[in-house]
């Protein structure tokens, strides 16, 4: 096989790791790789191939999906040549943020637990994949609501105007006569004609919104009192929603937030500008997209991804592979498949609040708790990254969430059937792929920061001889700490990538780190 099949390289490398993952790129056996790579030079033994970046991520399959929604998002994954993963999540939290808090599932026989179907999804792909449009397609529905929802507060705010005019006039008639009465002492008279008055107050409308973008944590909270039911907050790029709660002072916006994903717990701002505000139940969905990059450093960051489980919340998450294959598509959009998902959003929208949860049906009930059971013993086996353990964990509400979510997209009545279910635990197995895609850089940071340095020496961004210090100063993502620095050395020396040589110098003796000629540029080596 030839070392640079299927591609030329580019001018600046010629050496072991290309050839290596050109070999992979054509397909090569184990053994085939071997064969792309350069002999050993100078005394240095080959080095060997790291393991893929990576981790396998499974396709989605549109049988997932409601079959009203099927069409709807082929049709825009073809038309934007996007995986389909993208709008696929997208309408998944869609529904989760109409539905809100008016239809909750008890994913027992009997027990009390109910979970409200609130979902946060998020897609991850490189700049220039196409994740925002797909996700602007599918929110459609949802301005057009609230679009709406404007002009029909607008209407009802020039009726409160006028009501409230009204009312100042009606005041100053009562106050006279309570006045008139407390001077003759019918204080039974007085009391009934305020509380008459206080009746009769215009009540300022409240306007419904579904999408919300970039509010403080005490705006959205007066917005979700208003909006009872729930909200979605949409984030173009959810790097920027990360980064604010890390900032100094933003440590009960963290908490809000969890609070706020559960969809059923109260919340209670107290501040000195806007006083108590009370959300009886703070419901929020949440959809966004973001770069591997910045994600990969969150990862980092949080080493099992995050202590509070903010991360793990994203239960919807998808890294998918991108195609390098694409092709013009330039049509109009399947208007028949569009206002399929039209009207499906507007009846949801419509449907009135359950006061009861809706349980499974006697098939479905016993495959959840087969599921359900299969699912604890892995959590509780200890073979798993504290990361993916907690990811996993909230399995528990996120497939009787899917089920309920998909059971309404199809029918408005109970309980939830066997196929609503299926498809929910295929969903699981489906977004546990991607997960563990994900959460590659908490669960193997060593093989995660060598990776990174690996790169750099290919790319000849370091020199043949360095120090821990010519790494970390760099300021380079995933290599930016001294830990992260040794790590990736060492990991790089096991697999004869680096030789590590002690210096005597006038203080305290330094390592240096001498890079294997066949990893290095041709002309760098040279």
């Amino acid at each position: 096989m030839s070392a640079t099949a299927p591609l030329d390289p580019p001018d600046y490398v010629a050496m072991t790791a290309y050839a290596a993952r050109q070999a992979r790129h054509a397909g090569a056996t184990d053994a085939e790789v071997l064969t792309a790579v350069a002999p050993a030079s100078d005394g240095w033994p080959a080095p060997t191939l790291l393991p893929e970046g990576l981790p396998p991520v499974a396709s989605f399959d549109g049988e997932l999906l409601p079959s009203m929604l099927r069409e709807y998002v082929a049709d825009i994954a073809e038309r934007m040549q996007c995986p389909v993963d993208f709008p696929a999540v997208a309408a998944m939290v869609t529904i989760s943020s109409i539905v809100g808090r008016r239809c909750l599932i008890a994913p027992k026989r009997a027990d009390s637990w109910t979970v409200v179907p609130n979902l946060w999804g998020m897609i991850v792909g490189r700049p220039g994949v196409m994740k925002s449009p797909p996700l602007q397609d599918v929110l459609r529905p949802l301005r057009e609501l609230q679009d709406a929802a404007i002009r029909q507060h607008d209407s009802a705010m020039q009726e409160y105007e006028a009501a409230e005019v009204m009312a100042a006039e009606r005041q100053k008639v009562q106050r006279e006569a309570i006045r008139r009465a407390l001077k003759k002492g019918d204080t039974g008279d007085a009391s009934d004609r305020a509380a008459h008055l206080v009746e009769q107050a215009p009540e300022k409308p409240a306007r419904r919104r579904y999408i919300v973008n970039d509010a403080t944590v005490e705006k959205l909270g007066e917005l979700l009192r208003e909006n009872s039911n729930g909200l979605l907050q949409f984030r173009d790029e959810l790097t920027g929603f990360f980064r604010t709660l890390e900032r100094q002072g933003h440590e009960a916006d963290r908490a809000f937030y969890l609070e706020a994903w559960n969809g059923d717990n109260s919340f209670t701002y107290d501040r000195i500008g806007r006083g108590t505000v009370h959300i009886p139940a703070a419901c929020l969905a949440m959809l966004g997209g973001i770069q591997p990059g910045p994600l990969a450093e969150i990862m980092r960051a949080s080493g099992a991804g995050g202590d509070d489980g903010l991360i793990q919340r994203f239960q919807l998450a998808v890294y998918p592979d991108v195609f390098a294959t694409w092709r013009n598509v330039d049509r109009l959009p399947d208007h028949a498949a569009r206002a399929g998902f039209d009207a499906l959003i507007a009846r949801l929208d419509s449907m009135a609040t359950n006061p009861e949860p809706l349980r499974f049906d006697a098939q479905a009930q016993d495959l959840f708790d087969n599921w359900r059971a299969a699912l604890e013993i892995r959590l509780r086996d200890g073979s798993e990254h504290p990361a993916m353990e907690a990811h996993l964990a909230k399995y528990r509400s996120l497939v009787p969430s899917l089920a309920l979510l998909l059971h309404l997209a199809e029918q408005d009545a109970g309980p939830v059937e066997l196929l609503a279910l299926e498809q929910a635990i295929g969903w699981a197995e489906y977004l546990e792929s991607h997960a563990r895609r994900i959460y590659a850089p908490a669960v193997s940071p060593d093989m995660d920061a060598a990776r990174l340095l690996a790169d750099k020496i290919t790319r000849g961004e370091i020199a043949s001889r360095f120090t821990l210090r010519d790494v970390y100063r760099n300021g380079w993502s995933g290599l930016a700490t001294v830990d992260a620095a040794s790590a990736a050395v060492r990991v790089l020396a096991d697999f004869d990538w680096l030789r590590a040589e002690q210096v005597d110098t006038a203080g305290r003796p330094r390592t240096d780190y001498l890079v294997n000629p066949t990893a290095m540029p041709k002309e760098q080596a040279a």
